[in-house]
């Protein structure tokens, strides 16, 4: 999977991708000035729940995941695709 293939926005001066997952899940993947390793060419992802708002009771995170490579960040997105659809 190479998240850089999924469908993107502008966001806050930078760039914003969306991934939905079969299993009701999703993430948000940004790079902009205010992001976890932007100063880096970072990524931040937030898990997005069922209800599409972020998700922090996953076994992935309590919080947002900052400071990821691209392998991280596509590595993240299999693990949140692979949650159980409950």
């Amino acid at each position: 999977m190479d998240f850089k293939n999924l469908k993107s926005n502008a966001l806050n001066g930078g760039i914003q991708y969306h991934f939905e997952a079969d299993n009701g899940y999703g993430a948000s993947i940004v790079q902009h000035p205010f992001s976890y390793g932007s100063n880096l060419g970072l990524w931040e992802l937030a898990v997005i729940g069922k209800d599409g708002r972020i998700c922090y009771d996953t076994p992935i995170t309590s919080d947002v995941l900052g400071h990821l490579t691209e392998e991280d960040v596509n590595s993240t997105l299999e693990q949140i695709a692979a949650l159980p659809s409950e």
